[in-house]
């Protein structure tokens, strides 16, 4: 009976932000790779053409990941500054893709005229380009110098929409074979890595800050303002939520640390599945000529329960973290929980076949279309 009460620490501010922002960030990751698709079709535009993973990327992947994450293990504080550098070139152009609609859509609201400043590797450059830039910049010049936790945040949401939207799976078939592989993948570094090599890689790689190189520069020059440069950064490649969000004292025995943190991976991952099977949805109510209320009803089904079989994932792996007291492989609940009910889903009505051979055929001949 104490441990069931000791999910009530679920209801904190700071469990109940991350919540809702995963939740978002996976609708939001979702929808955008569908405008992004439609974007590139609309304005034929093959320059910013998906990748879309074939067998031996899916495979490839966790083990890239693997070799990545023992290189941060071992060798983390010799290449921490170069990690935060390519970090921030990174965080801008994933910020730049994110915002780049917002402009265009105040453009279009407001009738603003947006002349034609440069040209640049035969693309065009405006002025409302340049100024949105510029306002990239800024964002990412201040979480270097003040590493604000919400700037974090703000940053890596924008690398995980980013993410979704130019790296995709062609079909079910895949996706089932990258999410079974990093489901293992999740589950070995959290739970296994210590037995062999003396620590828990995951946890060790995740929790560290790098090296912030504005602050070396800064201290080499002898630069006024020093001490308001941050010396360590949290990367960008998780959330982080400060458990006392509302001000108030942390409630003890609701886990260790003072942040809460949820992974990219626990966010991009389950984002490429619901971007598959939300532009299944998209190509099936457009190439069957239904009503348009039934279309709404019928076919957003295998989205919808993508996301809400997410939001019980992470519900699942939340109360598993509180209740153990010690890091869960958030990919352990979370794969099971959108994948199942797709799969299911797609069974009851004689579409999983159609789904495991590809769910999205123009984005897929888009993309292809870049090999030589």
């Amino acid at each position: 009976m104490e441990s069931l009460w000791k999910l009530a620490y679920l209801l904190e501010p700071a469990s109940l932000t991350l919540f809702a922002t995963a939740i978002f960030v996976t609708f939001a990751s979702a929808s955008r790779a569908l405008d992004h698709g439609k974007e590139m079709e609309r304005n034929l535009d093959f320059s910013e053409a998906s990748i879309t993973l074939d067998r031996s990327q899916a495979l490839m992947i966790p083990l890239a990941s693997s070799c990545s994450l023992l290189l941060m293990f071992y060798l983390f504080s010799s290449v921490s500054q170069l990690i935060t550098a390519f970090t921030a070139v990174a965080s801008t152009s994933a910020l730049y893709f994110c915002l780049s609609p917002c402009m265009a859509c105040a453009r279009s609201q407001f009738g603003l005229m947006d002349p034609l400043v440069s040209r640049c590797c035969s693309k065009s450059f405006t002025r409302s380009q340049g100024l949105l830039l510029f306002l990239c910049i800024m964002v990412v010049a201040a979480w270097l110098v003040t590493g604000h936790w919400l700037l974090n945040n703000i940053l890596g949401i924008c690398i995980c929409i980013a993410f979704v939207s130019h790296v995709r799976l062609p079909n079910i078939k895949i996706c089932a074979l990258l999410l079974v592989c990093l489901f293992m993948y999740d589950i070995f570094w959290v739970f296994f890595s210590e037995r062999f090599f003396g620590a828990n890689v995951m946890v060790s790689v995740a929790t560290q800050k790098a090296s912030n190189p504005v602050h070396k520069v800064a201290t080499s020059l002898s630069l006024p303002g020093l001490q308001l440069i941050t010396k360590k950064l949290e990367l960008p490649v998780k959330l982080v939520f400060p458990r006392n969000l509302m001000g108030g004292q942390v409630i003890t025995g609701s886990g260790g640390g003072e942040y809460m943190m949820l992974g990219l991976g626990d966010m991009a991952i389950p984002g490429m599945l619901l971007a598959l099977v939300l532009c299944f949805d998209h190509r099936k109510s457009r190439d069957i000529p239904i009503p348009l209320e039934k279309t709404s009803t019928k076919r957003s089904t295998y989205f919808w329960w993508a996301l809400s079989g997410y939001a019980i994932g992470l519900v699942i792996a939340l109360s598993a973290g509180i209740l153990t007291q010690s890091p869960q492989p958030a990919l352990l609940y979370l794969v099971p929980s959108t994948l199942g009910p797709v799969i299911f889903l797609s069974w009851r009505r004689y579409e999983l076949w159609e789904l495991w051979d590809g769910a999205c055929s123009v984005s897929n001949e888009k993309s292809h279309s870049m090999e030589p």
